[in-house]
């Protein structure tokens, strides 16, 4: 009647579950979402080699870092999936909110304001066309 150890039949399910697509994620990056969204936004659906030239002339910190996460992105595609660098586009590229390290400023008086140091999480999912 059993088809095995509970943690045995959750791993075949999740193999069964598991994304195909190419991905990369960036965890904790120290850029508010915000701003990391006005780059993804300009890379959203182009193709992998436009998308990295477009990152490499933006003047934005987040470009720097979302062009670091597309590499690696190409690279999981070529090496895990056996996908052309020449046929990827993105598919997906979005931010979530990360922790918020919050920090004091002293101002006059004896006051103190509060400072959001933001993060984010920053996923691209790579597909083939």
């Amino acid at each position: 009647m059993s088809r095995g150890h509970r943690s045995q039949i959750k791993r075949e399910r999740n193999e069964k579950n598991r994304e195909t697509r190419p991905f990369a994620k960036l965890s904790y990056a120290r850029i508010s979402v915000q701003k990391a969204c006005f780059v993804l936004d300009a890379i959203r659906g182009k193709d992998v080699n436009q998308a990295l030239a477009i990152l490499s002339y933006s003047p934005r910190y987040a470009s720097s870092v979302i062009e670091k996460l597309l590499k690696s992105a190409i690279a999981n595609a070529e090496n895990n999936n056996g996908l052309s660098a020449e046929n990827l586009y993105i598919e997906e590229c979005y931010a979530t909110q990360g922790p918020i390290m919050k920090r004091i400023q002293p101002r006059a008086q004896g006051r103190a304001y509060r400072i959001e140091k933001r993060m984010c999480h920053i996923n691209i999912v790579l597909n083939e066309r």
